[in-house]
């Protein structure tokens, strides 16, 4: 595919496919045409209602949160945005992951080029300045309660365009007025209601979300690969994948597995010899009815972030059309709390389902060794890598406790109940890193147990996985320090290129 040189902010919808290439091939931003006459429209509309009206509007001549009541002159217009965003910079933790944080530039800019925000065109493109340049405020990764949006971070994220905060930049961590000045930009005056346009909305979450499914999706390839080896490993049966058992039961993710399965396996040795056993353990014979639930539970996920990240969040609304500007609920993060929940439950159960099959790799059953090494008792083998995943599955477990069934009462009690979804969307992150062990130890145990089954060979596919695997970690025929193996293992995982629709049609 062609590299995306530039694309045009407010031009057309976003979608997951979008934002990743968007990522992969480092594309230069630029606010469109059309998104400037939105943005511009918007400002021009709200600046006429302010001067024609002295009913209070909602965070343009108001304080925020509880402090609604609170009326502001005209003159303190711009100071109370300012202050606003100063005081609400209040994330902490550890700072985030930047590719997360160009996610987060990028989903506010498209927001506000719908043209109901209320921004200036210069502070739009301010943000995609950032962007190019690889100018990465520093925001932290705990503080949301995801209702009134994400606002300590987006507070954090934007603190920069008005010459505060700190930022990252070819490395160094630096004052953001040292960054303005480098590149002779002037400090944002921001205008009223704009504070408020930046800090409210749902871009931490929804960029959070963007980066677990990118993960997350590599790692379905990942387990749909390594599950298809331990099979082989476990010398098991290929009926449960025919398509004949799926098409009766037609949940399209099961559908979707059994025919990746059947791929993967494709011209095998091992699938095809006589087997003596009648079924296999649940984590090999219903691999297709569990990645199949995972994988519909992602599309339901990334539909969920198509409609978020498309939308518009911040409040007060600016509806120049309509003549009117109202205050609503749309930052309110319970549509992505309850989908990242749900999408942390399901992709916990792909190293749920991967640590069984390792452990019933290290058995001792249907000819291999117990724990997959000879000379078992004067050498332990693969016992003590099952240890491992079943502590970090075990972990994940913990993790996928649903962070939106709580809420706490903030902002002495006008914002009583929030969504939790920045915890739920952080929390994702913990349990892929944790799948990301567990994958390289099934790799591990199914690569062992393959080639305990030599000299039979498994399909041109596997094969050449095997032969490229085997080029970093070798075969164990005594205890090695196996932390160093699964490292390099790790290592195997990050920058091979697992690409299931490069395989050939059944």
């Amino acid at each position: 595919m062609e590299k995306l040189e530039v694309y045009a902010i407010g031009s057309g919808r976003l979608t997951y496919d979008i934002v990743e290439r968007l990522l992969r091939d480092k594309t230069r931003l630029i606010l469109s045409e059309e998104g400037k006459a939105r943005i511009e429209k918007c400002r021009e509309y709200l600046d006429f209602k302010t001067d024609s009206t002295n009913e209070p509007i909602y965070g343009v001549t108001t304080g925020f949160g509880s402090l609604c009541s609170k009326h502001i002159s005209r003159d303190e217009l711009s100071t109370l945005q300012e202050n606003l965003v100063k005081s609400h910079s209040c994330s902490i933790g550890t700072p985030v992951d930047p590719l997360i944080v160009k996610l987060m530039l990028l989903l506010k800019a498209h927001a506000l080029s719908m043209g109901f925000s209320g921004t200036q065109v210069k502070t739009v493109e301010r943000m995609l300045d950032f962007y190019n340049n690889d100018i990465i405020p520093v925001v932290y990764d705990r503080g949301s309660l995801g209702a009134s949006g994400d606002l300590a971070p987006l507070a954090n994220l934007f603190l920069p365009l008005i010459g505060e905060g700190e930022v990252f930049y070819e490395g160094k961590r630096i004052r953001s007025i040292e960054i303005l000045n480098r590149f002779g930009w002037s400090p944002i005056k921001l205008q009223s209601k704009e504070g408020l346009a930046l800090l409210n909305g749902t871009q931490f979450m929804s960029a959070n979300g963007i980066k677990a499914l990118i993960d997350a999706w590599h790692l379905v390839n990942c387990f749909d690969l390594f599950g298809a080896m331990s099979l082989e490993a476990y010398d098991g049966r290929i009926e449960p994948f025919y398509d004949c058992l799926q098409r009766v039961r037609p949940h399209a993710g099961q559908i979707e597995t059994a025919a990746v399965f059947r791929k993967l396996l494709k011209g095998s040795e091992i699938i095809r010899r006589e087997k003596t056993h009648v079924q296999d353990p649940y984590s090999f014979r219903c691999i297709p009815q569990v990645h199949g639930a995972v994988k519909d539970a992602m599309h339901y996920v990334t539909n969920i972030l198509h409609v978020e990240i498309n939308s518009v969040t911040d409040n007060p609304t600016v509806f120049p059309d309509e003549d009117m500007v109202i205050s609503g609920g749309n930052f309110h993060g319970e549509p992505l709390a309850l989908a990242f929940d749900y999408m942390g439950v399901a992709i916990h159960e792909l190293g749920n389902i991967s640590e069984r099959r390792v452990a019933q790799l290290i058995l001792g059953n249907r000819g291999l060794p117990e724990f997959l090494v000879a000379h078992a008792g004067l050498n332990s083998g693969f016992m003590i890598p099952q240890y491992a995943a079943a502590s970090v599955v075990s972990q994940n477990k913990m993790y996928s406790w649903p962070a939106s069934c709580d809420s706490i009462v903030s902002s002495n009690g006008q914002e009583d109940l929030v969504s939790m979804g920045a915890n739920a969307a952080t929390k994702l992150h913990k349990i892929i890193d944790n799948l990301k062990y567990i994958a390289a130890i099934e790799l591990m145990n199914a690569a062992q147990g393959i080639d305990f089954r030599r000299p039979l060979k498994s399909s041109p596919y596997i094969e050449m996985i095997m032969r490229e695997f085997r080029k970093e970690v070798p075969f164990v025929d005594e205890d090695v320090v196996m932390a160093d193996y699964i490292a390099k293992t790790m290592n195997f995982l990050e920058h091979f290129d697992i690409n299931l629709e490069e395989l050939e049609p059944e």
